[in-house]
């Protein structure tokens, strides 16, 4: 079923805006005493990750072209193949979510398969731009490589469009895009932008849907909770197959609560889109927040088992699995 596109609550004269009437920003001093504590502790106790690549050569991926699948690299990407098409959501290969090569958050375990061994990818899907979510040097290889569609939400266009990158489309929330057999709808998420400290929420921040012929894949980007959004979610575009939601980045909760779930949060967005598995992304990767690296995952097991859940609808993954759906 085509979503059918609303009015836009969510704009602004100049820019984006939650619409949840209790989401407020953390102030500028909360923001730079987290941004000085992060610095302080990582450089004197660096972490490590229980996260250890599976080996994945993407022979089984590049020979494909009919199977319904999903390879986790790492963070928030992931290698989804469904009928005949090749998508990446959120892709990043590089050492550091930063915008220098020097310092900020360093990647604690190696992407799941390296670049060179992908399939002809035809869809990337971007959900904001923050460096872990959007990372500059692999979009410039992946446009060189592959001449991939980019699909990006509302304000992003011009970002690639500077960086001679054409192959672009903008879309707002519900606006969709049908590519071959796939219907790819770009949905509302709970979060916030900005690359600088200039430009905050001056482009848009989305998940996406990817609706087969037989199966559906949602993609929750990175998002706080908000039950009216993922309720409608899960009216207008579920039942899915497949939902990969974020399960990390939540401590300390002053700064986080609006803006990432926790695992339980996780499982919730999972029951309201109505989804069949809930795969676990945007944890163990890089060191972005306080709570322990191996933590998210053992609080999302305990979430289940405390709902009565079948824990085979959990799918904690390691970077390079792939598992069919």
């Amino acid at each position: 079923m085509e979503p059918v596109r609303r009015p836009a609550g969510h704009r602004l004269t100049r820019g984006f805006r939650n619409i949840n009437p209790l989401f407020t920003e953390p102030t500028e001093w909360e923001r730079m005493k987290f941004i000085a504590s992060r610095l302080w502790s990582t450089a004197r106790h660096p972490r490590t990750s229980p996260l250890a690549p599976a080996h994945n050569d993407g022979a089984r991926l590049r020979a494909n072209h009919t199977d319904a699948t999903v390879t986790w690299i790492g963070h928030a990407t992931l290698l989804i193949q469904l009928d005949g098409l090749n998508i990446l959501t959120d892709p990043h290969w590089s050492q550091r979510a930063s915008p220098v090569s020097f310092a900020g958050p360093k990647r604690l375990v190696a992407p799941g398969m390296p670049f060179e061994c992908l399939p002809r990818i035809h869809v990337v899907l971007i959900s904001h731009d923050h460096y872990d979510h959007l990372d500059i040097q692999t979009v410039h290889r992946l446009a060189r490589a592959h001449r991939p569609l980019f699909l990006v939400p509302l304000g992003l266009k011009p970002w690639f469009e500077a960086r001679q990158i054409p192959d672009v489309e903008e879309l707002d929330w519900w606006e969709s895009v049908r590519r071959e057999q796939c219907l790819l709808t770009c949905i509302p998420v709970q979060h916030f932008s900005g690359r600088t400290l200039w430009d905050r929420n001056r482009r848009l921040w989305s998940g996406w849907s990817i609706l087969g012929r037989r199966r559906h894949f949602l993609f929750a980007g990175d998002t706080g909770y908000y039950r009216e959004l993922f309720t409608q979610v899960g009216q207008r575009l579920g039942p899915c197959h497949v939902a990969a939601v974020p399960i990390g980045a939540y401590v300390p909760p002053s700064m986080m609560r609006l803006v990432h779930s926790t695992p339980e949060q996780a499982i919730q967005i999972a029951s309201d889109v109505r989804a069949d598995r809930v795969l676990a992304m945007h944890w163990g990767t890089f060191d972005l927040t306080d709570e322990p690296i191996g933590e998210p995952p053992t609080r999302l097991e305990a979430e289940a088992t405390r709902l009565g859940m079948d824990l085979n609808r959990l799918w904690v993954m390691q970077p390079g699995e792939t598992r069919d759906w």
